[in-house]
């Protein structure tokens, strides 16, 4: 009974095991085929090979796009040399020249000899024996001078030929990149043929062994006598859905999405927020918090201390004072420059109200506004921006007279014990005066006159006149404003300012509303000031 049973499957068995065969070595040849194929043509993947030499002509070409572009602005400069030599302009006036090597030195040391032969001139005669000096020395630092400029046109053209030289190569790439292209794409109708014949008897035999498996596994099941073990039973309770399971995968995965966003959220997401991030990440010290001042009008935020205004940024700003105070180690007269990471932090306004407090508890107080490229200190104070920093330099930088009288630095009272020196217009090159013997020494004089000076500078992420200042400062007071400038930019910045030997006294956040002051601090204050306030009026 049992050969019986068995025998229905031997003839299907052998036939699948012939034909498995066939298939098996047509599958082989296929793949054969194909291997030998990819090694006369020299590819180990079609696909990978097209997407290699395709990388390659996009790098190719935009090498020789940015190359072009170069060679380009090189012709423009040279041409305009040409054009300036031909009619006899200064060459100093294009930009390649005159920030070229020794040029900026030697055109500086020009300025300052020909300003000190204008002043000899005014006292001794043509032959005198310093005249006779400065001349020399003036045309010896103008023959360096022409020869700078000669090097800088022979620089000029060397970079053309080499360019032009690496555009040639460049071109020559593309090329044959080009031409490698074309080539595998000639080759891509052959190889998917040969693949897809591969693949097709790859697949049919895979197909005919599998069945021939299955069909010996029943043969054999044929062949087992089979009885019941057990009989089946209904389940008391339903297999699916397993509610339990549910609820906890669902609460399980709820806690993992929360945590890997909250997380997730906190590196993405770099910019300050805390007291935490200040005293934490970057590592200063936190010297108040300021808060959101956005219901008072622009000109009433900056003299909140000058005009005693009664509100929660008055105590801010006076808190601000006390910690400068504590922190700091020097004795007056001192100066002190306040800066930030970006525009719009509410540097000046930190700058105005803590050059008040210092002038309200009895010190006398000089604000100086050295953003000479975007000033704003003359609107705050509703003054004119006709004397200051900028009139003073262009004037001959004298430093000689007094300096709190002097008409070109027009320094004005804007309240008790506080002084407004303004910048006196706007400079295109404002580094040629903050990196001036002159303004180091105007800084340093002033301390003569004030017992403090608070100097409000640009933002260091924009410009770097900061760091200029910084180097005739002798404090620095950094403001961030909350959710607005990153820790990492900050913490880079900090350390600039560091390793020019300034004193660093703090942090100061600005613009956090009350609730997220009580939140993130331990200012809770804020919310019964009012109230309290108010009480005492």
């Amino acid at each position: 009974m049992i050969e019986e049973v068995g025998g229905k499957n031997d003839y299907a068995v052998e036939y699948l095991q012939k034909r498995a065969e066939q298939l098996r070595i047509e599958s082989e040849t296929a793949a054969l085929k194909l291997q030998q194929y990819m090694q006369q043509q020299k590819i180990v993947s079609l696909d990978e090979s097209s997407n290699l030499v395709t990388a390659r002509l996009q790098a190719a070409e935009g090498e020789l796009t940015r190359t072009r572009l170069a060679r380009i602005e090189l012709e423009s400069q040279y041409s305009q040399v040409k054009a300036f030599s031909n009619d006899a302009k200064n060459l100093l006036e294009i930009t390649f020249i005159s920030n070229y090597g020794q040029v900026p030195i030697l055109k500086a040391q020009l300025t300052e000899l020909s300003r000190e032969q204008t002043v000899l001139t005014e006292r001794y005669l043509e032959r005198h024996p310093k005249m006779i000096e400065v001349a020399n020395r003036l045309g010896v630092v103008q023959e360096q001078l022409a020869a700078n400029i000669q090097l800088a046109i022979a620089d000029m053209k060397n970079r053309m030929e080499k360019i032009v030289d690496a555009e040639s190569n460049l071109e020559r790439e593309k090329q044959a990149q080009e031409r490698d292209v074309f080539r595998l794409r000639d080759l891509r109708a052959e190889y998917d043929s040969l693949k897809s014949q591969a693949d097709v008897s790859t697949k049919n035999y895979i197909v005919v062994l599998d069945q021939l498996n299955q069909t010996r596994t029943t043969s054999n099941i044929d062949k087992i006598p089979i009885r019941i073990l057990d009989h089946a039973e209904v389940a008391s309770v339903p297999y699916t859905p397993n509610m339990t399971r549910i609820i906890q995968n669902s609460i399980g995965l709820f806690i993992v999405v929360f945590l890997v966003v909250a997380i997730g959220l906190s590196f993405i997401d770099d910019r300050v927020k805390s007291t935490w991030d200040v005293e934490h990440f970057i590592g200063a010290q936190l010297l108040g918090i300021i808060p959101e001042l956005g219901d008072k009008k622009d000109d009433d935020r900056h003299r909140l201390v000058i005009n005693n205004t009664p509100t929660a940024g008055l105590e801010s700003f006076l808190s601000v004072y006390s910690s400068v105070k504590i922190h700091s180690k020097l004795d007056f007269p001192k100066s002190i420059l306040v800066t930030s990471t970006i525009p719009g932090e509410g540097k000046t306004l930190v700058s105005a109200n803590l050059a008040g407090c210092f002038a309200r508890h009895g010190r006398k107080t000089l604000l100086v506004d050295c953003d000479l490229r975007r000033p704003m200190m003359h609107h705050h104070f509703s003054q004119p921006n006709k004397h200051g920093i900028i009139p003073w330099f262009e004037a001959g930088a004298d430093l000689d007279s007094n300096l709190e009288g002097n008409p070109n630095l027009g320094i004005v009272k804007i309240g008790e014990n506080l002084f407004l020196l303004c910048s006196g217009g706007r400079s295109k090159a404002p580094t040629d005066i903050l990196e001036s013997q002159q303004f180091g020494q105007l800084l340093e004089r002033m301390k003569q006159y004030f017992e403090l000076v608070v100097v409000d500078s640009p933002p260091l992420g924009a410009v770097t006149d900061s760091l200029l200042i910084a180097e005739h400062t002798d404090e620095v007071i950094y403001v961030c404003r909350f959710n607005r400038a990153y820790r990492k930019h900050i913490k880079m910045y900090i350390k600039a300012l560091k390793q020019g030997k300034n004193e660093l006294l703090g942090i100061v956040l600005n613009g956090l509303t009350p609730r997220r002051i009580e939140y993130y601090s331990n200012y809770r204050y804020y919310r019964s000031y009012k109230k309290y306030y108010g009480s005492q009026t």
